[in-house]
């Protein structure tokens, strides 16, 4: 309602005649009969008064104060306030942005002014000249519209007669502060300065000193709520006291700036003084050589127009620049990236297919899709010349198969160079695009670095361990990737430290990772995924006898020696002392026995013959670490077997389950997963919708409580593939019908018993077979998948491909012929599970599994 434009302090007719048009005798004239009525009316405040609310301003007792009033009820407040005896009571809102503020938006200790002069505008809007009287507290609002007018009460400050020392040096110091104050900057007038000067009342001097002061709302407040002069003064000083260093800090920062602009120009004046100086002395050469070397590198690369006209910008500031400044550093390092990169450099393809699948034999045994990708693109390319851009592989596979090494092959093949960078871990965006030149130590990506090592445009690119690239606040790099492995977009990479485009189409990109969930769906969508299962016994010994054995011989210096490996003694380091889809753990433990056969060799024994079998695998290795999960002793009622897939292979794991007397409740033990808690009551529900079928009595599961435990608990097992498993399991319970031994199962059931496809069906047969499991259940869907295991496998296996939970139940579980029977032959000791159980405290069901 009030906006304050105003200096504070200034005489009445200074401050009215800066802002209104009118003849300095008239002013001086009017301000002395506002004067002597403010004297005559000081004593007569009135109880009751009308309010003007003043935005982001607090005036104080006897500060003069030009206001401009708008707001309707600030004018009606006004013209109120004249009509009657120009008397009113100004206090500030809380919110200065509130333009219609209500009772509790005022503060309620303000002060009583009188107007002395008032001036209408065209606009509508008022000027009144204020001259602040008196401290004073609302105590009520009488009304409100169509302007405020509230009860009031004045504040009598108390009168210090008795001043001590303390009241006299806080005195001397505000006048010394405001001095300071001046001297330091700070834009208060002469005429106040020389009104403090002869101020000797505290309370005076404090409301003229805080006026003057460019105080925060809330601070200013607060001097004005504080009644004691004394306590005013002690708080004032305070305030000047920060006003004065925040000064004393600002003086010192224009100082320094001031400083550093006249230090640029002394310098800018000697370098051109020094520079001719070097132009006399002939010191300049050796960067006129430089210069002229850049230029040399750039004509002899086929470097783009773009990056040609930014390298030459750079050269020009190069030239331009001081020998020894940071800037010229920073050019040089830039320079030095953009002209020994690669531009247009290629290395030749070797389009021989016969040699390409020789290299690929060598170094991989097996492996037959990925050597079929490769001959494709070399074939393509023998055919389409350059104008093929580079695929995009992602294998994906457990640790230790070969996917690294793999890269290196298909370079080899190619006869072009080789790069790997490992994203495990990596979470900054800038690793991929690099860091912009404004950053000290700023470095290309690492796309660019690698392209630099290679010193060719189309090297074999491998970004490693995709899976485990991270993010958080720096960016994501996954999504810095989405150019540099889109064959659309890859032509023009724009590399942050660059600054120019970079082709990348013609580089070959291939992509490893253990597992897809973790990454991003729009960066596994740019890449052709081939996945890497893992390898048989049979063909971990093809390659322990092929790769493996004769690198570690080599490696540990005793390829001459007569080392004789016989196949028992490698299977037994595959099946005894390794547990995993790769090869790492089994050269690992080859390569020990390697070295414990160069301690014998080093300590004189090299006319012997070292022959290692199954025997002897024991006694370079110690006790046997691991071994293979073995059949159950015999058919068991509540324990089926089931098949699980991980991210290092495939796994066999049992499904218990037993029946105690109960309420109904279903419970599940062993660290499961939410999904595979769901498939598990998934499967509960199954079987007591179809109860009656097999035999089951009605009230069965209202008496009854179910737990399904899957043992190793301290590993966590999830996904749904166990559905029939569990299944089959709950049923055996119900029914007393034992589970086969020998039977193996996977796939996801519905609450209809339809039987759906799973994944991981090699790495699932070859863990059933590891565990000489010989009858494999699969779901019907994934009959087409058995195509990747090997023909010797499924040559000693059993296979039964169903599309519903009762074609489960008929294979895996015994007839109720032959159930009854086996639990007649168990000593006798057991009743039949669905005849009517005898009273009894805890009612235990047999056929739980050890």
């Amino acid at each position: 309602m009030a906006e304050a434009v105003f200096a504070i302090g200034h005489p009445p007719s200074a401050i009215w005649n800066r802002h209104c048009s009118i003849e300095p005798e008239l002013i001086e004239r009017i301000m002395t009969d506002a004067n002597e009525a403010a004297k005559e009316e000081a004593i007569k405040i009135p109880d009751v008064l009308p309010v003007l609310p003043l935005k982001d301003l607090v005036i104080f007792p006897f500060i003069i104060v030009p206001l401009s009033v708008s707001r309707e009820k600030s004018i009606n407040a006004v013209d109120q306030a004249l009509a009657e005896n120009r008397v009113i009571m100004l206090t500030a809102q809380k919110d200065f942005q509130n333009e219609d503020p209500g009772e509790e938006d005022l503060y309620r200790v303000g002060t009583v002014a009188i107007i002395m002069r008032m001036l209408k505008l065209p606009d509508g809007r008022i000027r009144i000249l204020v001259q602040g009287l008196s401290r004073a507290r609302i105590d009520y609002f009488i009304q409100t519209a169509p302007f405020f007018k509230a009860k009031i009460t004045r504040i009598e400050e108390p009168v210090t007669k008795d001043r001590g020392l303390e009241v006299e040096a806080l005195i001397r110091a505000v006048k010394q502060n405001l001095d300071r104050a001046v001297s330091l900057g700070k834009n208060i007038s002469p005429e106040v300065m020389v009104i403090a000067a002869n101020l000797d009342d505290p309370a005076r001097l404090t409301d003229l000193a805080a006026s003057n002061l460019d105080l925060k709302l809330e601070e200013a407040q607060a001097i004005l709520e504080t009644i004691d002069p004394v306590e005013r003064l002690k708080r004032v000083n305070e305030l000047l006291t920060r006003e004065i260093n925040l000064l004393t800090m600002q003086q010192e920062i224009s100082s320094a700036a001031q400083g550093e602009m006249n230090k640029s120009q002394r310098e800018y004046f000697l370098r051109q003084q020094l520079k001719a100086i070097q132009s006399e002395l002939g010191e300049g050469e050796e960067l006129a050589e430089e210069v002229e070397n850049y230029r040399k590198k750039i004509e002899e690369k086929m470097i783009p127009q773009e990056a040609r006209e930014e390298v030459e910008k750079q050269i020009k500031r190069l030239e331009r620049s001081h020998p020894d400044s940071a800037e010229t550093s920073i050019i040089r390092t830039y320079l030095d990236w953009m002209t020994g990169l690669p531009w247009g450099v290629m290395s030749q393809d070797n389009h021989d297919l016969a040699r390409a699948r020789e290299v690929l034999d060598q170094d991989h045994y097996d492996l037959e899709k990925i050597k079929e990708r490769i001959l494709e693109y070399l074939a393509v390319r023998k055919l389409r010349g350059s104008k093929m851009k580079g695929p995009i592989l992602c294998f994906v596979g457990p640790p230790g198969v070969g996917k690294t090494s793999l890269g290196r092959s298909i370079a080899r093949a190619l006869d072009r160079k080789f790069v790997r960078i490992s994203l495990g871990g990596v979470r900054d965006e800038a690793e991929i695009r690099g860091h912009r030149r404004t950053y000290v130590g700023a470095l290309p990506g690492r796309i660019v670095q690698g392209i630099n090592q290679a010193q060719t445009g189309n090297p074999v690119f491998m970004l490693d361990e995709v899976d485990k690239i991270g993010a958080d606040y720096r960016g994501d790099p996954s999504s810095a990737l989405l150019e540099v492995l889109d064959p659309e977009q890859n032509n023009s990479f724009r590399d942050h430290y660059l600054g120019v485009a970079y082709d990348l189409s013609n580089v070959m990109f291939i992509v490893t990772a253990n597992v897809l969930d973790t990454i991003q769906p729009a960066f596994l969508d740019r890449m052709e995924v081939i996945r890497l299962s893992g390898y048989t016994d049979e063909e971990k010994l093809m390659i322990a006898k092929q790769h493996i054995i004769p690198k570690q011989l080599e490696e540990n210096g005793i390829a001459d020696v007569q080392v004789a490996w016989t196949d028992s003694g490698i299977m037994r380091v595959i099946t005894g002392y390794t547990k995993e889809a790769g090869l790492r753990n089994m050269e690992r433990e080859i390569g020990t026995i390697c070295r414990k056969i160069a301690v014998q060799v080093a300590e004189g024994k090299t006319d012997q013959t070292y022959r290692i079998t199954d025997a002897d695998v024991e006694q370079y290795l110690g006790p046997m670490k691991h071994f293979a999960e073995e059949l159950l002793e015999r058919d068991q009622v509540g324990v089926a077997t089931g098949l699980a897939w991980t991210a290092v292979g495939g796994d066999i794991l049992f499904i218990e389950v037993t029946a105690v007397r109960g309420k109904g409740k279903l419970s599940l033990t062993g660290q499961l997963g939410d999904v595979m808690k769901e498939s598990a009551q998934a499967a509960l529900t199954y079987a007591r919708a179809h109860a009656d079928e097999n035999g089951i009595p009605a009230d069965y599961f209202e008496t009854h409580d179910i737990h399904i435990h899957v043992p190793a608990g301290a590993i966590p097992k999830d996904g749904p593939s166990a559905g029939i498993t569990i299944t089959t399991a709950i049923i055996s319970v119900l029914t007393q019908r034992p589970v086969r031994r020998n039977v193996a199962m996977t796939g996801e059931v519905t609450l209809r018993g339809d039987v759906l496809p799973i994944g991981g069906v090699k790495e699932k047969v070859l863990a059933a077979r590891a565990a000489k499991l010989n009858t494999v259940i699969l779901p019907k869907l994934n009959e087409r998948d058995l195509i990747d295991v090997p023909e010797p496998i499924k040559r000693d296996m059993s296979f039964h491909f169903v599309d519903h939970v009762e074609d489960v139940l008929q294979i895996a579980l015994l007839p109720r012929d032959q159930a009854e029977q086996k639990t007649t032959d168990r000593a006798g000791r057991e009743s039949h599970p669905l005849a009517k159980p005898e009273p009894a405290d805890h009612e235990h069901i047999p056929a739980v599994a050890s």
